[in-house]
C-alpha cells in the first residue's frame, strides 16, 4: 500500500502541541514519574485538594481513581507474560486482604488490580508490591504497557521457541524507563511463540511473533493494531527480526513514533495505528530502517494455527508434567484464594500464569499430581470443569469502578453466561462473548464473537436507560 503523506506534513512546534493537548502541558510541566516523591505532601494535603492534573501524572504509577472519585484508589500491577511465582502471587493476595477488602481483578493484559486502596496507603502499598518483586510502574500513563504473551510460554509443544528471555528483557529494559514513559500515548507489546496467536497480536501496537528463518529463531512485526473507538488490526511489516535484535527493533519503531510531534497533537489520534495509517507498513518501515541505519531482512507474519484458551489439561513439551487451565469467571479473585492458589501450587512444585481471557493456568504439574490440583482448586472455587464459556469471556472493570463505563458489565455477563450455560449446556463452549462498559474496548469487544459495548438509550417512560451496542 503506498503511504498516505506521499508528502508528509511538517511537524508541529512544541508551543502548538502544548496548546491542543492538556496532556503534553502537563508532561513537561512536571514529569509524570516523579509525582511519587511527591505522595507524602499530596497525603497531607487531603484527597480533595490534589489537583487533577498530579491525579493524572498517578497514572504512570498505575494508580486511578476509583469511582466515585471520594478518595480510593486502583492498583495495576505488571506481571511481564502473566507468568508469576507462587510467592509472588501470595504476597498480592495479602496485600488485597490488608489494604483492597480482600478483592482482585485479573487483567486482559495478564496483570492483576486491586481497588479500594486509600490515597494514605499508597505509599505503603507500592513499598509491598516492590518488596515482592513486582511494580506498577507505567501500568497507565503514557507509557509501554504491561508486556504480554502466550501463557503457555516454554511448556507447549508446539511453540516455535522458548520467548520468556526476550520479554524478560523488553521488560527490563521499558519499565520505568523515562527515555519511554513520555510517549504521545498508552503502547502496547506482545511477544509469543504460540502457534494459535493467543495473545491476539492483531490488536497491539507492536506484535513480534515468533518464526524461523533458515534455522535462526527471530520475529515477524506486526505494527498498529488497537482497538477503542476507531478499531485497527496490526500490519505485517514485512520484516525478520533475529531474536538479538529484538530490543533494538522495538525501540526503533518506538522512537519514529515518539518522536513524530504530529502525534502528539491530538489524544484521539496519538495512538500509533493512526501513524500506520498514514504512512502505510511499507512507509513505517523504511522510516524504521532509517532510525536503525540498515535495512532489515525480508520476512512474513504467520496466520494463528489452532484452539487458542489453553483451558483444561495439557501434555508439556517436558516429559513427565502437564500444565492445567482454570477458568476465573469474570476474572474475579479474592485474596484468599489467592493466597491459597499460591499454596497448592507451591505444593506440586508448578507456577501460575494468568491470560488475557482473566484465568490463571498452572505450569509444571507432576502427571501424577495432576488429580490432587484439580481436586483442591475446585474447593476453593476454581473447578478445571466448568463451562468453557466462563473462561473464554471477559468483561471491563465495570460501572461500580470505572469512571468511564455507562453500562455493566460483568455482573451482566456473569447473568448471560448463566443464561446461555443453563439452555445450551456445553453446546456453545467455543463461544467468546466480551462486554464493555464504554467505546474504550478494555475489553476487546471489537474482537469477540459476540462484543457487547455499553451505552444509553431511552426507556419507556422516554428516561435514560442502560443498553448494549452488539458486534457480531
Amino acid at each position: 500500500m503506498a503511504s498516505i503523506l506521499s508528502r508528509p506534513r511538517p511537524e508541529p512546534d512544541w508551543d502548538l502541541v502544548e496548546k491542543r493537548n492538556s496532556i503534553e502541558r502537563l508532561k513537561r510541566e512536571k514529569f509524570p514519574l516523579d509525582i511519587r516523591d511527591e505522595l507524602p505532601e499530596l497525603i497531607a494535603r487531603g484527597y480533595e485538594a490534589v489537583s487533577e492534573e498530579d491525579i493524572v501524572r498517578l497514572n504512570w504509577w498505575g494508580l486511578t481513581h476509583d469511582k466515585p472519585k471520594v478518595g480510593t484508589f486502583m492498583v495495576r500491577i505488571k506481571v511481564p507474560g502473566g507468568l508469576i511465582t507462587p510467592e509472588r502471587l501470595r504476597a498480592v493476595g495479602r496485600i488485597a486482604r490488608t489494604w483492597g477488602r480482600d478483592e482482585i481483578e485479573l487483567t486482559t493484559r495478564q496483570g492483576v488490580q486491586l481497588h479500594w486502596v486509600r490515597l494514605e496507603e499508597l505509599p505503603t502499598v507500592l513499598a509491598e508490591i516492590e518488596a515482592a518483586g513486582l511494580t506498577t510502574v507505567g501500568g497507565e500513563g503514557d507509557t509501554v504497557r504491561n508486556i504480554t504473551g502466550c501463557p503457555v510460554a516454554g511448556i507447549d509443544p508446539a511453540e516455535v521457541f522458548d520467548v520468556r528471555p526476550v520479554i524478560e528483557q523488553a521488560a527490563r529494559f521499558f519499565y520505568g524507563n523515562r527515555e519511554y514513559s513520555n510517549l504521545p500515548r498508552k503502547h502496547k507489546y506482545t511477544i509469543s511463540a504460540c502457534p494459535a496467536q493467543c495473545n491476539a497480536p492483531e490488536i497491539h501496537d507492536v506484535a513480534l511473533i515468533a518464526v524461523l528463518k533458515d534455522g535462526r529463531p527471530g520475529f515477524a512485526v506486526r505494527v498498529g493494531g488497537g482497538l477503542s473507538a476507531t478499531p485497527r488490526l496490526a500490519r505485517d511489516l514485512g520484516v525478520f527480526v533475529p531474536v538479538e535484535e529484538a530490543i533494538e527493533v522495538l525501540r526503533a519503531i518506538t522512537d519514529v513514533w515518539q518522536h513524530n510531534r504530529r502525534y502528539r497533537l491530538s489524544r484521539a489520534k496519538a495512538r500509533i495505528k493512526f501513524m500506520v495509517d498514514d504512512y502505510g507498513p511499507e512507509g513505517m518501515r523504511a522510516l524504521v530502517e532509517e532510525r536503525l541505519g540498515r535495512r532489515l531482512e525480508d520476512g512474513q507474519a504467520p496466520a494463528p494455527v489452532g484452539p487458542a484458551d489453553h483451558l483444561g489439561r495439557h501434555p508439556q513439551k517436558q516429559p513427565g508434567y502437564v500444565y492445567m487451565g482454570f477458568p476465573v469467571p469474570m476474572g474475579w479473585m479474592t485474596g484468599r484464594q489467592m493466597q491459597q492458589v499460591a499454596d497448592l501450587v507451591e505444593a506440586v512444585g508448578g507456577d501460575i500464569r494468568l491470560t488475557r481471557e482473566q484465568n490463571f493456568l498452572v505450569g509444571f504439574v507432576p502427571e501424577d499430581r495432576a488429580d490432587w490440583l484439580a481436586a483442591e482448586m475446585a474447593k476453593i472455587g476454581f473447578p478445571l470443569d466448568r463451562h468453557k464459556l466462563y473462561g473464554t469471556s471477559t468483561a471491563c472493570t465495570s460501572h461500580q469502578f470505572c469512571n468511564y463505563s455507562v453500562a455493566e458489565t460483568k455482573e451482566k455477563l456473569k447473568e448471560i453466561i448463566e443464561r446461555l450455560e443453563a439452555r445450551f449446556g456445553r453446546a456453545v463452549e467455543g463461544l467468546t462473548i466480551y462486554m464493555d462498559g464504554c467505546p474504550h474496548a478494555c475489553a476487546h469487544h471489537w474482537v469477540g464473537d459476540i462484543g457487547l459495548q455499553g451505552t444509553t438509550t431511552h426507556g419507556p417512560d422516554g428516561g435514560k436507560i442502560e443498553a448494549y451496542d452488539v458486534v457480531l
